[in-house]
């Protein structure tokens, strides 16, 4: 008995030491970090935790006072005083991060979050457009959809209600046709041509003439049994009848939660109307005529889902399926193939918009939009006003597509897109002129003038891309306006250099404001923009700017006196 009494004792003994030391190196040391982890989006350290810190690893609280305005806590070791990140991330705008590599962690600091690409060679009007592919412009929250009846994006970014923005439109066609050049050929599976590749639809369809004919109404519903992955651009030939409120649905299916969504391209259905597991696309539909539709079947659903203000999610494309097709109402349908891509499909969307849509009295294409101008002084702009970005731009894409496809009426189009560059901006145009002198080409035809810098230079690209895709006797006026309009560039560039960054505008000039410095993205955008003329024109200026400014994103900055 006593030897058992004895063993209970020892082995109490050892379970309340290791208690104890637990608790103890828990209090001490298991919390505490030797330096506060305080960068973006963290909290200061508390009171508390400062104690402990100072207790343990020789660091003093202290009180850092800024610049007579406030306060905050820092920490001091001997002659060394250490100043949460997290202050000056705000204070400076610099941000910073913890990363991890082979299991080592270290900080890492950066002045700027944008990125500069660089050229690889001589900037070509045939291939990419700077940095483009890279773009996703249907999936910008500013887009409201991509429309059914155009195949382009509605934009939501100055009227909620959606409109149709060119330079948006424009930058669509101008990522596709560069993910065309440098993503891998598609795979796509063809599901149904009307002869050579047929499917078991149930329900009655004919085929004739290498076309599917179907009635809904009088054969009962029509629906293609599917278990389809990975591939989620459709594309399909319809002729429906609008008075019949024809239809093609998609139905989806997550391959993991098993949660279905039902995609309906319907004659009478409003731009995009969605409600619980349903979207609604409007498309064309007029009686006798075919309509070619090109949808990203889960980029509609995306947008769909985002205008019932549901938590936003990232669609996975492996997690994803088309379980069905169904074909309600009455009508024809052809080459209805799913794939990887349809970039071209996608591009040509933008270049038939621009013609269909270009202003015959002026050449442009109008924003339909109030534009309301942040500063005092500066007047709103109008309904119905020119940007010199989205002519630019169209240019670029019009030019590509006469390129790829000589057909004359995208060259024709481009051509006209010259005549705002002629016309002032208070009287409907583009141009502006600097004090009166220089030739400047106006992203917002703003009263007074704004002369914003990466408007400016787009509009120069896109009339590079049309002087060098267009056949040599279209090339005098493009020529003209592109060469003076460099010639601006480069006398006026010094003007947006803020020593430390760069100006989007020159408000301060024209309005005598405070100047309108440019954000990082902005200013990498200025920098990717001289770095592609540079390899087009040799101006030092160009290239000793860019150099500078890049410079600049790594904290660098202008000497001082």
């Amino acid at each position: 008995m006593m030897r058992m009494n004895l063993k209970f004792l020892i082995l109490f003994l050892c379970v309340t030491l290791v208690f104890v030391t637990f608790s103890v190196w828990i209090r001490c040391g298991g919390e505490i970090t030797p330096f506060p982890k305080a960068y973006k989006g963290e909290t200061i350290i508390s009171k508390s935790q400062g104690l402990a810190l100072t207790e343990n690893t020789g660091l003093e609280e202290i009180d850092c006072h800024i610049n007579g305005e406030y306060t905050v806590s820092c920490r001091r070791e001997a002659d060394e005083v250490y100043i949460p990140f997290s202050f000056i991330h705000k204070y400076f705008e610099v941000y910073g991060k913890l990363a991890k590599y082979d299991d080592t962690e270290r900080f890492e600091w950066s002045h700027s979050y944008s990125k500069v690409y660089y050229p690889k060679g001589k900037y070509d009007p045939k291939g990419v457009f700077l940095y483009f592919e890279n773009y996703n412009v249907e999936l910008r929250e500013r887009v409201k959809c991509i429309s059914g009846t155009e195949g382009v994006p509605i934009s939501t970014q100055w009227e909620v209600q959606g409109y149709y923005y060119p330079t948006q439109i424009a930058q669509f066609g101008l990522s596709h046709y560069s993910k065309n050049l440098t993503e891998p050929d598609p795979h796509f599976k063809i599901i149904e041509d009307g002869s050579i590749h047929s499917s078991n639809w149930s329900g009655k369809v004919v085929r004739e003439n290498g076309v599917v004919e179907y009635s809904s109404q009088a054969g009962g519903i029509i629906t293609l049994n599917l278990e389809h992955v990975l591939d989620f651009i459709m594309s399909v030939d319809l002729q429906l009848s609008y008075k019949d409120n024809s239809s093609l649905v998609v139905v989806l299916q997550n391959r993991e939660k098993f949660e279905t969504w039902i995609l309906h391209y319907s004659c009478q259905a409003p731009i995009i109307f969605s409600q619980d597991a349903e979207v609604y696309y409007k498309i064309n539909c007029e009686d006798g005529q075919w309509t070619h539709l090109t949808r990203d079947l889960l980029v509609d659903l995306q947008k769909g889902l985002s205008i019932q203000n549901k938590p936003k999610k990232k669609f996975s494309r492996s997690k994803y399926k088309v379980t069905k097709i169904i074909l309600e109402g009455r009508g024809k349908l052809d080459n209805l193939t799913m794939a990887t891509s349809r970039h071209l499909d996608q591009f040509y969307a933008a270049a038939n918009w621009l013609v269909h849509h270009q202003d015959p009295a002026t050449g442009g294409w109008l924003n339909i939009v109030r534009r309301r101008w942040g500063p005092p002084g500066m007047k709103d702009l109008l309904p119905g006003w020119v940007s010199a970005m989205g002519q630019g731009h169209g240019m670029s894409v019009l030019a590509r597509a006469y390129h790829t496809s000589k057909d004359p009426v995208y060259l024709k189009a481009g051509l006209e897109a010259l005549r705002p560059f002629h016309t002032l901006s208070e009287n409907g145009g583009v141009l502006a002129k600097f004090y009166g002198g220089y030739p400047w080409y106006e992203e917002y035809p703003t009263q007074p003038s704004s002369f914003v810098l990466n408007g400016f230079i787009y509009s120069l690209i896109g009339l590079y891309d049309l002087l060098t895709l267009s056949p040599k006797e279209n090339r005098k006026e493009a020529k003209l306006l592109f060469e003076q309009g460099m010639e601006s560039l480069k006398k006026l560039l010094p003007l947006y250099d803020s020593g430390s960054g760069s100006f989007y505008d020159l408000r301060h000039l024209s309005l005598g404001s405070a100047p309108n410095v440019a954000r990082w993205d902005y200013h990498a955008t200025h920098v990717n923009q001289l770095l592609l003329l540079a390899t087009i024109d040799n101006s030092t200026i160009l290239s000793s700017t860019a150099s500078r400014w890049i410079r600049y994103m790594n904290g660098k900055r202008a000497p001082h006196n």
